[in-house]
């Protein structure tokens, strides 16, 4: 069957939240902050691919979620950046926004990309608010989150 045109639904993945977490050390009474900063969301990315000639494989999977960026964690560590999602699609693809009907990207070439879905960024730990005057700080900054888009492929 020939399938060129159909509707999908794509989000980027979510930045991932800094931690707020503190040093525990024996000798040392008042450690500080040690929250590291989460991971930023993977994006979502369109790419073309000569051995495809049809949008059948998006036909029965319509809903693409890309993966979030890992919390951060104890000691100062940055969690993990997710990767892109990459989804093939034919030559002569154009991508549209199906709510405005404005053309997102129109792909022609071999593997030519485009980036439809930007992923969130990571939010901050508590280490990144410290400074020499203020030292305990619980505070934390959550990961961005990211709008969902409905896409028209033709």
């Amino acid at each position: 069957m020939f399938v060129d045109q159909v509707k999908v639904y794509v989000k980027a993945g979510d930045g991932g939240n800094g931690l707020a977490s503190f040093r525990r050390e024996k000798y040392v009474p008042f450690g500080g902050p040690s929250g590291g900063d989460g991971g930023n969301g993977a994006d979502v990315v369109f790419e073309v691919d000569e051995g495809l000639s049809t949008l059948m494989d998006f036909r029965y999977q319509r809903h693409f979620k890309a993966k979030r960026g890992e919390n951060g964690m104890s000691k100062g560590q940055h969690g993990k950046n997710a990767a892109p999602m990459v989804l093939k699609v034919p030559p002569g693809t154009t991508i549209k926004d199906d709510e405005t009907g404005e053309v997102l990207a129109d792909l022609t070439e071999h593997e030519q990309q485009a980036i439809i879905c930007k992923g969130g960024r990571g939010g901050r730990g508590n280490i990144r608010f410290a400074s020499a005057k203020i030292r305990h700080l619980k505070s934390r900054k959550t990961g961005n989150q990211v709008s969902n888009v409905i896409l028209s492929l033709n």
